[in-house]
């Protein structure tokens, strides 16, 4: 019986198909709040050009 819980266990040590998916989930996530930081930035800056246009129309 010891001998086919090791067998289980060193199988599952082996098995690597679930970090794999963890660290695309990982990139993914990277890259969305990487884009979310560059719209509110760049947000920010378009309204202050508009608001600007807007205070210099007659």
């Amino acid at each position: 019986m010891s001998s086919k819980f090791n067998m289980i266990v060193k199988d599952l040590l082996q098995d690597d198909q679930g970090v794999s998916s963890i660290e695309y989930a990982l990139l993914g996530m990277l890259i969305a709040v990487a884009i979310i930081g560059s719209v509110f930035k760049v947000s920010g800056a378009v309204k202050e050009m508009y608001e600007l246009i807007a205070t210099s129309m007659p």
